[in-house]
């Protein structure tokens, strides 16, 4: 009996022939998200669903899916807009693909601190408007890594993927925050400390954590008001980690020195979102893992979780429920 597999966006040719080659296969040709009553349509009678992070796919989801499905994969290293708990009832598998976006995220949060610390998005809008004038020596003056001290809330694979990277800036200190102690936070000296110490004392806070009900809008007034005036946040985990209008007035008040966002809520972000305005704030479209090799290879996998899923044998990357 064939099986029928619904793909929500436009994949890689590779990806696509894993599945064509197999099953039946429907999918959404487009680069932007299937509409919502697309996708219920669609799904119906399907045996497994590929999906992106943008992809809600929650319990009315699941239902229209009907009994026949049997796993839903995901082309991202988040879930959270998977109803797990449906799934555990319904004993479907989910698969994801963590460890092959690691280094992409970790160059693209370098990036983005150093976008942000060294103003750079507002150096070339000067250059474009014809602000650059004579040399002046305290103009767009930023933060330099050398001798700083970086806090990192949440040292899994891509928290250590970036404090490696950073310990050739000159960075003196690592601090980080964990529910557990992290086994590799001796390869970067990094000093495990409570959330309020590392806010304290930290130049640049780096958010790495998965969202759930601990961390969500964990960055709020309260969290702003402990860290340094001169202090920069930097946010490339989920965008509801981070209050937004609580960081909009600390960019505003001066209460923090800058930001730089590579997720945001929603997403995509208005563009008459109040951040938007504000000449401290850097903000990415999401695209921490966008590189051509890393994108391919989440897609294979994604494909190789699905297969696996469907022909009830271990998944590459299974998320455990």
């Amino acid at each position: 009996m064939a099986r029928n597999i619904y793909v929500t966006r436009r994949i890689s040719q590779r990806g696509l022939d894993i599945l064509k080659n197999r099953y039946n296969v429907s999918m959404w040709d487009s680069d932007e998200p299937v509409p919502r009553d697309e996708l219920l349509k669609k799904i119906v009678g399907c045996d497994g669903i590929y999906c992106l992070l943008s992809d809600k796919i929650d319990a009315k989801v699941i239902e229209a899916a009907g009994s026949n499905l049997k796993t839903i994969s995901t082309m991202s290293v988040g879930y959270d807009h998977i109803d797990l708990s449906m799934c555990k009832q319904r004993n479907i598998t989910v698969g994801y693909t963590p460890d092959v976006l690691t280094d992409a995220t970790a160059e693209l949060t370098v990036a983005l601190l150093l976008a942000a610390s060294r103003r750079i998005v507002e150096g070339v809008n000067e250059v474009k408007s014809g602000g650059w004038g004579t040399w002046k020596p305290y103009w767009l003056c930023g933060l330099g890594l050398s001798g700083s001290t970086v806090g990192i809330v949440g040292l899994g694979r891509i928290g250590l993927a970036v404090a490696n990277r950073l310990k050739p800036f000159g960075v003196k200190r690592f601090l980080y925050n964990n529910r557990t102690p992290s086994q590799q936070a001796n390869l970067v000296a990094a000093e495990l400390v409570s959330f309020e110490q590392l806010l304290e004392e930290s130049d640049f806070v780096v958010v790495s954590c998965a969202l759930n009900s601990d961390t969500k809008e964990m960055f709020n007034s309260n969290a702003f008001k402990k860290m340094k005036s001169s202090a920069i946040l930097i946010n490339t985990s989920r965008g509801g980690v981070v209050q937004q209008d609580d960081l909009y007035k600390a960019l505003k008040t001066g209460e923090i020195k800058a930001a730089g966002l590579d997720v945001t809520t929603p997403e995509p972000l208005p563009t008459d979102h109040q951040l938007l305005s504000l000449s401290n704030c850097v903000i990415l479209p999401h695209i921490g893992s966008a590189t051509d090799d890393t994108r391919e290879t989440m897609t294979i996998l994604a494909a190789e979780n699905l297969v696996a899923g469907i022909e009830g044998t271990p998944m590459p990357h299974q998320v455990k429920i």
